[in-house]
């Protein structure tokens, strides 16, 4: 345990033999220096390893431009800005790039932000990789461990910006803003989008799910807006990944930017035999279920309401839960 971590337990008359679940680490991250540190990598280094208590980190407003890093050692951390629109962590990874050991950059080493421990929130935070329309993939989050939440962030950035990564993981995203062009949430996680903004920059597809096979759930969006930059009108709800692709929207109020049939088969019919994509009462000039695919699925009232209540997707895991 850090000289900095020992000095505010003893501050708050906590020593380190009572710590237990309920102590809370608070420091402050500003750019100005006048916080604790001056930026977020130098706030996460300092959880100690194999953190078992709320860590909470607060991030004034500042434009970070940051490569981060949070490992699997190091749980139970929570990021809070000050507010989402001023509290931006960016970087401008992208596929193509070298490493500084001579790797050249792929998807999953294109992250502006890799979160690798669990238990992990965020609240009030723009993450963003910026680095440009034509670069390829370029990850803003890669998301791997589980349980983990984000409430009211902006999460934008142009190919694959969201990698719900982790086969088996779970995750909550709620009141968040999702910005992208091309697959800009992707990957194998059960995950669930709550209140959140879809927007899409460019033709092509909003998920690219890779759901495993034996995965009840990949992604499901209840309550949630799809909405486009204007003259757009070839934008499909998702296509698979992997072959058995599992994304469901739910109460949705979609856009005319997605095309009537809704989904893709990546140019492959053989998807069309595994994938698992399904509708419930969508509203909008998108919804169109007369229109859908005949491979995807328009929940019937008793599936919805059997299947695809929060805890049933996300078991015992209750992010929605307040103090």
């Amino acid at each position: 345990m850090s000289p900095r971590i020992i000095l505010i337990l003893f501050s708050i008359g906590v020593f380190p033999s009572q710590i237990n679940a309920q102590t809370q680490i608070n420091i402050i991250v500003a750019k100005d220096g006048t916080g604790d540190y001056k930026t977020v990598q130098e706030a996460l280094d300092k959880v100690p390893v194999n953190n078992k208590i709320p860590f909470i980190i607060h991030i004034k407003n500042a434009v970070y431009k940051e490569r981060l890093v949070l490992d699997t050692r190091k749980n139970f951390v929570t990021l809070i800005g000050e507010d989402k629109n001023k509290t931006i962590l960016t970087y401008d990874n992208h596929a193509g790039l070298k490493l500084p050991n001579g790797d050249t950059i792929n998807t999953w080493s294109s992250a502006s932000f890799f979160i690798y421990a669990n238990n992990f929130t965020a609240e009030n935070i723009s993450f963003q990789n910026n680095a440009g329309f034509t670069a390829g993939q370029a990850v803003a989050l890669f998301v791997n461990g589980t349980r983990e939440t984000f409430r009211n962030c902006n999460l934008v950035g142009f190919q694959d910006v969201l990698f719900c990564s982790g086969q088996g993981t779970k995750q909550y995203y709620e009141n968040c803003y999702i910005e992208g062009t091309t697959d800009f949430i992707f990957g194998p996680a059960t995950a669930v989008f709550k209140n959140c903004e879809m927007h899409s920059k460019k033709n092509s597809h909003v998920t690219a799910a890779s759901t495993p096979h034996e995965i009840p759930y990949g992604f499901v969006f209840i309550d949630c807006k799809l909405t486009a930059d204007s003259g757009l009108n070839k934008v499909s709800l998702g296509r698979p990944w992997q072959p058995h692709a599992s994304v469901t929207y739910i109460h949705c109020d979609i856009g005319s930017h997605i095309i009537p049939e809704g989904w893709s088969n990546w140019k492959n019919p053989d998807n069309e035999k595994t994938a698992r994509f399904a509708e419930y009462e969508n509203t909008g000039p998108g919804a169109n279920p007369s229109a859908r695919v005949p491979w995807s699925k328009q929940l019937t009232k008793e599936e919805y309401e059997q299947n695809y209540s929060i805890k049933k997707i996300l078991g015992d895991w209750n992010p929605q839960k307040t103090n």
